[in-house]
């Protein structure tokens, strides 16, 4: 029996990858000291792996931006507008960030979680250029004497995330290569196969051993010609491979017809048995191959709560009775980089209780030792009384209140036309509103005196005294820009969800628990380890302020409770949807102080409801309709005057387009600039008649949008939308961008709203 990991965090313990990547965007090192630091940071990583005893340790996991951009590059898989940028560090930062005359390359959600990754444009000289698991590999044995195990994003699974162009109306539009009408799929699958193979034959050539090809599409519902492709397609990439071990990585659920997939042409296949009970299930059905090796995902990637290590190793003996010991490698069940790095920094700041509940990702490293001393060198494992510990942040209070509204019927009583007239008779707002999603540029003093205050550094009244000279700024600012709907600019809030949990009982926030959402953007999620609820008002003193001093209506800024919940890391011994509901009857209450105090417009974020959406058919409808409850029962109290927004952004909403309408928000705000205007397709074939906010320009590139480029997505949503129903607004919150290229960008935006007022009042 051995031990294997892949995902370990790339960030550094520190951040030092953000850190060092930031400053060569701004110029102040070169890009030798980039890759040279770059190189430090991974070696680190690598060597910590190594030194915990993990039998076989990962290479080519590392990266300066995103893994799934890194295998596009790799295939020269550049779109046209890119391909003038020389140097290829620049081009490859200019594809996720966007440059002065291109605009990014669109980004959204990794399978069901909070990691994005740039999204491949399949289009001109598809080739090998540059064998990125061979160097990495190469490097790690220069520098450590180290054989390693080279990951590389599987070929089924980069196709079928990958997207390609089509012509429609006399413009070009993006598709995901697997969408129902296309017919690219196939040949694009053949195609990498053949690439692939290249790849898999160097290294091959250059004597490793093993290597990871990561299939997380595998679990995804695959229709009979899909599977039968995916076959193919590893017939193919494997021919001519018989010195190097192909293992097939899945995670984050069951295998898709397993019993297919399972004689893969390869060494070994890899299930997570973490996520569900299906894998085991399919495994005591259908066997096992004799001739395989089982990478046995036994360890969480995606939850810090410690292994109950004697539950584990139970189940780890149950699989001894289809597959032999020595065929099986201990492994976690889902990438790494979804966890922070260390628990040691949470030492003395978290609760030793908490501390005694949680692992991180190198206390997962020490999960897999002592599971394969467990049965190699028959160590005791330690009694843990995991459960005992959880009992003690029981809230009965608030799991009544739950029970009781889990079975009423809960939203708004009156049709949204009739509550939208009201609105818009009351706010006197003119065709095609502005607005923003709510935060504005946090600027380094911004950062520095909210850290000088929780470092006791300042005053309290000192604090609140900045932040209302930064709101009445930014109020200022809006009304100059002319902007229609204003907001307070969130300069009070570290993070969209920490700045809630930190004010809810029943949430910790560590220390130092960085993990990457994209690029160099680390969030540190919240612990819900108690039951929820609201001990005090949260906003309402920056936005009742903020509203005293504009007669524009400013709007009560919340993040929604299924956001809150998809973005913390929950519970798993409490269903899911309960601590939704906790959080959203905490949110209620918020929002009835809220509309108390005069706001008439609340927005109410969820950029991770789709997120959250289960990757099993089957267990969709279940998350979407408590889903929806949740967010409506969050604001069901208010008056038909009060406007409820939300906020959501890179989600494929095709699909749960119909569920989107049951939230029956009066406006919801969408990203429609990365995309192209895409997303507004779902629109095209459903008929969403309330309110819609067009996010026109994408504020995770630093380029500031042209006009006509703003124009063409607003025209492309007159073409499927009333438009006294649309809205304008950037696709997201401006926290991260500067006020420079802030300021343009909203000139521009207002600019293009007033132009199509004149021309279609």
């Amino acid at each position: 029996m051995k031990t294997t990991v892949y995902g370990y965090p790339k960030i550094g313990e520190n951040r030092e990858l953000k850190k060092v990547v930031e400053s060569y965007w701004k110029g102040e090192i070169t890009k030798s000291q980039l890759l040279e630091k770059a190189q430090e940071i991974n070696l680190n990583r690598v060597k910590k792996v190594l030194e915990a005893g993990i039998d076989i340790v990962p290479s080519n996991d590392f990266s300066l931006y995103d893994f799934v951009l890194d295998t596009a590059t790799m295939f020269n898989v550049i779109p046209e507008r890119f391909k003038k940028i020389e140097d290829s560090l620049d081009l490859y930062f200019a594809m996720a960030r966007g440059s002065d005359d291109a605009i990014a390359c669109e980004m959204t959600k990794w399978f069901d979680t909070n990691y994005h990754y740039v999204v491949p444009e399949l289009a001109g000289d598809i080739k090998l250029v540059k064998n990125r698991p061979l160097e990495s590999y190469k490097k790690i044995k220069e520098n450590l004497s180290l054989e390693t195990k080279p990951v590389i994003v599987g070929p089924f699974t980069f196709v079928y995330l990958s997207k390609v162009y089509r012509r429609q109306e006399g413009s070009i539009l993006m598709e995901m290569v697997k969408a129902p009408e296309s017919e690219k799929f196939e040949y694009f699958l053949d195609y990498f196969a053949d690439l692939y193979n290249q790849v898999l034959r160097q290294l091959q050539d250059e004597g490793v051993k093993v290597v990871q090809l990561d299939e997380p599409a595998f679990v995804l519902d695959l229709s009979d010609k899909e599977v039968d492709l995916a076959l193919r397609t590893y017939q193919k990439a494997v021919e001519g491979i018989d010195k190097l071990d192909v293992i097939v990585q899945t995670y984050y659920e069951s295998l898709s017809s397993y019993e297919k997939l399972i004689n893969l042409p390869v060494k070994g296949i890899g299930l997570d048995f973490v996520s569900n009970t299906e894998n085991f299930e399919n495994i005591k059905r259908y066997g096992f191959p004799k001739d395989k090796l089982l990478v046995a995902g036994v360890v969480s990637g995606r939850d810090p709560w410690k292994t109950d290590l004697k539950q584990a190793a139970e189940f780890i003996k149950s699989l001894f009775d289809y597959i032999p010991q020595e065929n099986i490698i201990l492994s976690n069940a889902s990438p790494l980089f979804h966890l922070p790095v260390s628990l040691k920094p949470e030492v003395g700041h978290l609760s030793e209780d908490l501390i005694n509940l949680l692992s991180f990702a190198d206390e997962r490293l020490e999960e897999l030792k002592l599971l394969k001393q467990h049965f190699t060198e028959g160590i005791d494992l330690p009694d843990q009384n995991l459960q005992n510990i959880r009992d003690r942040y029981k809230n009965e209070e608030v799991r009544k209140l739950v029970s009781f509204y889990k079975n009423q019927e809960v939203g708004r009583k009156t049709p949204f036309k009739e509550r939208y007239k009201k609105q818009m008779d009351i706010l006197k707002l003119p065709l095609f509103p502005t607005t923003t999603i709510g935060s504005f540029p946090q600027t380094q003093e911004v950062r520095k005196v909210r850290a000088d205050y929780k470092a006791g550094r300042i005053t309290e009244k000192e604090y609140k005294e900045f932040i209302k000279s930064q709101i009445a700024n930014v109020i200022k600012l809006q009304e100059e820009l002319d902007l229609d709907v204003l907001v307070h600019g969130e300069f009070e809030r570290t993070d969209m969800v920490e700045f809630f949990g930190e004010k809810l009982e029943g949430f910790a926030f560590t220390k130092n628990g960085w993990v990457q959402s994209y690029g160099t953007r680390c969030v540190r999620p919240p612990i819900i380890y108690g039951d929820v609820s609201r001990p005090n008002p949260m906003t309402l003193e920056e936005i009742t302020y903020a509203q005293s001093l504009t007669n524009r209506p400013v709007k009560g800024m919340l993040t929604g409770p299924v956001t809150i919940l998809n973005w913390s890391f929950y519970r798993k011994d409490i269903p899911k949807e309960d601590i939704a509901y906790q959080i959203a009857l905490a949110l209620r209450q918020e929002v009835i102080d809220l509309e108390k105090a005069g706001i008439k417009i609340i927005q109410i974020d969820e950029p991770a409801f789709r997120e959250g959406l289960p990757l099993k058919k089957s267990k969709q409808e279940h998350y979407l309709n408590w889903a929806v409850n949740a967010f409506k029962l969050s604001h069901d109290t208010v008056k038909d005057e009060t406007q409820i927004h939300t906020h959501m952004c890179y989600s494929e909403f095709n699909e749960i387009i119909e569920y989107i309408y049951k939230m029956d928000a009066d406006v919801i705000s969408i990203e429609a600039s990365r995309s192209k205007g895409e997303i507004l397709g779902a629109f095209e074939k459903f008929n969403y008649d309330h309110g819609i906010g067009i996010g026109v320009y994408d504020i995770h590139s630093p380029r500031v949008p042209r006009e006509e480029e703003i124009e063409e997505i607003v025209r492309r949503a007159l073409r499927y939308i009333d438009k006294n129903l649309i809205w304008i607004n950037p696709d997201c919150g401006l926290k991260t961008r500067d006020w420079d290229e802030t300021v343009k960008s909203l000139k521009n935006m207002v600019s293009v709203a007033k132009k199509l007022r004149e021309e279609l009042k």
